[in-house]
């Protein structure tokens, strides 16, 4: 068979070469039905099973991963989801039709919705309808995938990534999927590569044995000819005797071939991330992400909740600094009881710091969680999607309210700095006008909102690029600003982590880097190689 190029879009970095498993669900129709009392039965036990099922799943995980599971668990447990279903069974369809029809029809709702939030959310869907006929039909475990396969799909749920041992290698191509995905986010913290967006995977009956994926380049290959196979092993060899130089290394200071010392920050979405990590391989942490606390639990978390994780994550920095976000609702991260139903664009609406002010009875509670935990290390908040200095200015008095009333009861608290994330245009094109303790670039949407085009979108994915003339233009300003202000300013979106603009993003005069754990080490060999 001929080789077989294909190019989607980068969603997990990486080289990965393997033997192909075509993943296909098909789940047949269940061969007996009872009466409408009877099937309403199955279906409830069957929903209550597999929601027993993902329970057991997230006992075995943390961290995001967790957190992604109970997305799914909040929607089997949310009644409406299944109301139509109940409905039609009690006119006489059988269970398994009368889910499968109502999970359908969300399904192609989320497919077709306009927010690419609610499109990468379509995975989860299908997971949760399959799962659930699986139940109904008797079928209670999907077939594994074997250490090291290249899964290729239409598109894959969280469960079944998580239920492959991706320890032994292996990688993902998804003929569509989402690089926004919880399969990509997931993949992205195992270090599996993927690639998706490729188009159909038509294997005219005969599937390839193997595939060579570059999560990097965004490209895959199937049935390489032997010399393409050599070339490819070849380059993964050196990658990964790179890898495990910087692994050696990644206790090491960032210094650039010139000789000028870079802060390298994590970036963290739970405390479960520091796990096992030494605390000696970064500078600090640059972003803590605290949206995990009002996506996994059941109300909003109280202040006491809120008090004992950051205090976790200031404990284990052991005195360096600790950047903690606030609230980072809305957009592309709706939180049910808080965030806006309905708006009809959400990345222009109500979130970030704005919904924080809508909301201040949230956000005091946070506040106040945070002024607790600064007496235990290096605390400092930063606040999102700020676009105007009044938006500081407001926050600024609500946090020193909640520190002189903290005061006022002799509980222990401290002023941690307060500085804002330049996400917005506005911001970065007059940050000298903010009095912020520190900037932290947002490049994720920088460079969205700079240049109009969603990177998540594949029409237009590629003019969302942080290393455009335009939005280093904007870094650049906003490095300016910072210097001429005397304060820090760091970049902690995804851009950091890419190491093709390491070199572009140092030029603006930036010197502050923050990345996931899982990308210090070749972030700092790469940084290791750049001169002027």
């Amino acid at each position: 068979m001929t080789e077989i190029h294909l190019t989607g879009r980068a969603a997990s970095p990486g080289l990965a070469i393997g033997p192909v498993t075509v993943l296909t669900v098909a789940v047949e129709r269940r061969g007996t039905t009872g009466d409408p009392a009877q099937e309403a039965a199955a279906l409830k036990a069957a929903i209550e099973g597999a929601t027993a099922e993902l329970a057991e799943l997230i006992e075995a995980e943390q961290g995001e991963a967790a957190d992604i599971l109970e997305f799914q668990v909040a929607m089997l447990e949310d009644d409406a989801l299944a109301e139509g279903a109940f409905d039609a069974i009690s006119a006489g369809t059988p269970a398994d039709q009368a889910w499968r029809a109502v999970l359908d029809a969300e399904i192609a709702g989320y497919r077709s919705a306009e927010d690419e939030y609610f499109r990468a959310r379509t995975a989860d869907l299908v997971d949760i309808r399959d799962r659930v006929l699986m139940r109904l039909n008797g079928t209670e475990k999907s077939a594994a995938i074997a250490g090291g396969a290249i899964v290729a799909s239409g598109d894959t749920s969280p469960s079944i990534f998580l239920a492959a041992d991706w320890r032994r290698g292996g990688g993902i191509v998804l003929a569509a999927g989402s690089s926004s995905s919880h399969v990509a986010m997931l993949a992205r913290a195992r270090g599996t590569p993927m690639v998706v967006g490729v188009g159909p995977l038509s294997w005219q009956g005969r599937p390839p044995a193997l595939a060579l994926v570059d999560g990097d380049a965004g490209t895959v290959i199937f049935d390489p000819e032997p010399e393409t196979r050599s070339l490819f092993e070849h380059r993964m060899k050196a990658a990964h005797a790179a890898c495990a130089v910087a692994d050696a290394d990644r206790v090491k200071p960032a210094i650039t071939a010139d000789g000028r010392r870079i802060t390298v920050l994590l970036n963290i979405a739970a405390p479960e991330d520091l796990a096992d990590l030494d605390p000696a391989i970064c500078d600090g942490i640059g972003l803590v992400r605290t949206e995990f606390l009002f996506e996994a639990s059941l109300g909003l978390p109280d202040e006491e909740t809120q008090y004992g994780v950051y205090r976790r994550i200031l404990d284990w920095a052991e005195a360096r600094p600790v950047t903690i976000r606030t609230l980072d609702a809305g957009g592309d991260k709706p939180i049910p009881g808080l965030t806006i139903d309905g708006e009809s664009n959400p990345f222009l609406g109500l979130r970030g710091i704005r919904l924080s002010l809508a909301r201040p009875e949230v956000f005091c509670l946070q506040l106040r969680a945070l002024a607790r935990a600064a007496v235990h290390g290096t605390l400092k908040v930063m606040l999102p999607m700020v676009a105007v200095p009044s938006e500081l200015d407001r926050a600024r008095e609500l946090l020193d309210a909640e520190i002189a009333a903290l005061r006022a009861k002799g509980i222990a608290c401290a002023r941690p700095l307060l500085g804002i994330m330049v996400e917005v245009p506005a911001a970065a094109l007059c940050a000298e006008d903010f009095d912020a303790g520190f900037y932290s670039i947002g490049s994720n949407d920088l460079a969205q909102y700079t240049m109009a085009a969603a990177r998540d979108i594949g029409a237009v994915a590629d003019l969302n690029d942080t290393g455009n003339p335009a939005v280093l233009a904007l870094i650049a300003r906003t490095v300016e600003a910072g210097r001429a202000r005397g304060v820090e300013v760091s970049l902690c979106g995804d851009a950091a982590a890419d190491t093709r603009l390491t070199k572009a993003l140092l030029a603006t005069g930036l010197t502050t880097l923050s990345v996931s754990p899982l990308a210090v080490a070749r972030l700092k060999a790469t940084i290791a190689t750049v001169n002027p």
